[in-house]
């Protein structure tokens, strides 16, 4: 059993923190903002009202905050982690942040004579719930290898892909894909519609034909294939679009500072963007086919 700070109580934090205390680990929540930090307390959690409090008696933090400003603030600022975490204690940092500000998190911990991995997720909210997240782990193989058991209890599929940095950067790579799928995806169905095809048709055929791919058969953007789609309920998240643009947009200034060709990436990311800017960021992703087919005005604010 593990006595774990957990720094970042939102949609993904909470039920990660569920699924840690269902595996018998001893949680304790932090958050900086007071609304999430009482949502947790009223569902159960025990919640630390100051981060030092929090790391108290831990052996083993995890954090899933918005950007890498945030984490670097929690770690790195006077009375962060790095201060008053205890002497050997497991750093793991979960979220989807910029490569740069990973490395850059991991080095101090490193110089403050702490093992640091990022570890950030796919799968999103449902998978969170379920405990079936998926995480990308950068960092040495004594990190990995100390991380991997309170990992597990968020979810069975845990890769060490490399280096401090190396699990945002592919986090980074595979929403990038996942974007882009989804707009295609969106223009696919627009022009099937034009052409006078059922949604039923083309998604039963596309799922056993080339066309094939997880954002279709998890969260297809029409409403009626998949019972469970963000597309059937309004389009709730799932994924944020405003999150799906943050990531668009890490993905492109990693393809800027790495100087890779990204165009396709470029085009969904101003999608997205277009999205956001209409008031719909906190609509799932998968509403860019709403957008793509004029019906915005039809998708709730």
């Amino acid at each position: 059993m593990a006595r774990i700070a957990f720094i970042g109580l939102g949609n993904m934090g909470r039920p990660m923190c569920d699924n840690l205390t269902k595996a018998g680990h001893d949680v304790m929540g932090y958050d900086v903002v007071p609304a999430a930090r009482d949502a947790y307390a009223a569902a159960g959690g025990r919640v630390a009202a100051t981060l030092a409090e929090a790391l108290a008696d831990a052996d083993t933090v995890i954090s899933m905050i918005p950007t890498g400003k945030h984490v670097r603030a929690a770690y790195e600022d006077e009375g962060g982690v790095l201060t008053h975490a205890r002497p050997g204690t497991m750093l793991i940092d979960c979220s989807t942040i910029d490569v740069e500000s990973a490395r850059a998190v991991s080095k101090a911990a490193a110089d403050a004579g702490f093992v640091m991995v990022d570890a950030p997720v796919s799968g999103a909210v449902p998978a969170a719930q379920a405990g079936t997240l998926t995480f990308m782990v950068g960092g040495t193989a004594e990190g990995f290898e100390r991380a991997r058991p309170v990992l597990a209890a968020m979810g069975p599929k845990i890769f060490h892909v490399g280096a401090s940095g190396n699990g945002v950067a592919l986090k980074i790579c595979n929403n990038m894909m996942a974007g882009m799928s989804m707009v295609a995806i969106s223009e696919v169905f627009a022009l099937a519609e034009k052409l006078g095809l059922d949604h039923q048709t083309v998604y039963d055929v596309m799922t056993v034909s080339s066309g094939n791919c997880w954002a279709l058969q998890s969260y297809c953007p029409v409403p009626g294939p998949v019972p469970a789609s963000p597309a059937n309920r309004d389009y709730q998240p799932g994924f944020a679009a405003a999150m799906m643009l943050k990531d668009m947009r890490l993905s492109q200034n990693a393809a800027a500072t790495s100087g890779a060709a990204t165009p396709l990436a470029g085009s969904a990311a101003a999608l997205y963007q277009m999205l956001v800017e209409h008031g719909h960021g906190n609509k799932d992703f998968s509403a860019v086919f709403a957008l793509i087919t004029g019906r915005l005005t039809s998708v709730g604010g």
